[in-house]
């Protein structure tokens, strides 16, 4: 197979660290000020029209009154137009200089807050470690995001559209960037991260990114998103450890739902429910560890643990092997999935690292 990508045009446009700078409350406040503004020029344009000033009069008599600029009328006044005048004079310039320090409050308020917000952000990335990275956050990037977080994990998300970025939780670090630009995956701090979840809007951009990420790193996991069973072959050619199809996966779990319901709900509170005692996760053994060249059954990891070993995996891309017989020997590299208390995991995992 020969995959070629061809970078998506992005423009002129470069990275940019964003974060939520409070823009809402900022704009609020503008958009009451220019009403407060806009209702003093309509009533005092009323008034002088009323008066006997044309249109285009009573606009420049009103403004120059407010303003405080110091030109004469621009016809005579009658008595009530002086009374009118000095009315304006009381309420409009007060309301006009307190509608004014709104806006320039707001403005220059806005922009130290998103200063300070940034440098802050920039950072905690900058001190982050075995992070994970997601790229996009659309529905896919969004539910990723909010598992990682309620898991306790942190992460970084990175997406070009500031809207997206505004739902992002307060505390989540974010970049507002294009992330096919080797630049932004730096700045997410990508030469420290744990992962790569890119979950983009194409699966053209998808490829691009895990190709620029395999190219940064080699020993990066990379899970992509796939949206369409065509592009899974090719996103793993660009060096996705994993291409998913949520569509799909949705699918199967919905079916498996339909036929297995007691099943898939065992699976899913094991998986995902918190407040659940036992858990399911994998150990891993690498080089070194006292379990190398030992069997299942030498090492007695139910008795020692009391953690359950469901399936072993004994080497990258090799087949599970579930209920591993008594006489299994595990490799260096060997991944065993396990079932358990936090406790009886943790005990699991310090045997391996032994």
């Amino acid at each position: 197979m020969v995959l070629t990508v061809h970078r998506p045009d992005r423009g002129t446009t470069g990275p940019v660290s964003a974060v939520r700078a409070g823009g809402g409350r900022s704009l609020k406040r503008i958009r009451q000020a220019l009403v407060g503004l806009a209702a003093v020029t309509i009533l005092g344009t009323t008034g002088y029209v009323l008066l006997g000033f044309t249109l285009l009069e009573a606009v420049y008599q009103t403004v120059t009154t407010v303003a405080t600029v110091g030109f004469r009328e621009v016809r005579p006044l009658t008595p009530a137009g002086q009374v009118f005048t000095i009315v304006l004079i009381l309420l409009g310039v007060g309301t006009v200089l307190y509608n004014l320090s709104v806006i320039l409050e707001a403005v220059t308020e806005g922009h130290l807050r998103e200063h300070l917000e940034r440098r802050h952000m920039d950072r905690d990335i900058a001190a982050m470690h075995d992070h994970v990275i997601i790229c996009g956050y659309g529905r896919v990037g969004r539910s990723a995001a909010e598992f990682l977080a309620a898991h306790g994990h942190r992460l970084v998300v990175v997406d070009n559209d500031p809207a997206r970025l505004e739902q992002v939780p307060t505390g989540t670090a974010h970049l507002c960037g294009d992330v096919t630009d080797d630049t932004v995956l730096c700045e997410a701090g990508i030469d420290r991260a744990r992962a790569v979840i890119a979950a983009l809007d194409t699966d053209a951009d998808t490829v691009y990114v895990t190709l620029s990420a395999r190219a940064i790193r080699p020993d990066l996991v990379i899970i992509a998103r796939a949206r369409t069973t065509g592009s899974k072959a090719k996103l793993v050619l660009a060096g996705a450890d994993r291409a998913v199809n949520p569509q799909r996966i949705g699918g199967r779990r919905m079916a498996v739902f339909a036929l297995q319901p007691d099943v898939a709900e065992f699976l899913d509170v094991v998986m995902h429910d918190d407040e659940m005692d036992f858990q399911v996760q994998e150990v891993h053994i690498e080089r070194g560890s006292s379990m190398v060249g030992r069997s299942v059954g030498e090492l007695e990891l139910q008795q020692r643990t009391g953690a359950l070993v469901l399936a072993v995996r004994r080497g990258t891309g090799l087949p599970f092997e579930p209920h591993p017989p008594d006489d299994l020997v595990l490799p260096a590299g060997s991944v065993l999935i396990a079932l358990g208390t936090e406790s009886e995991l943790d005990s699991l995992a310090q045997l391996s690292s032994l």
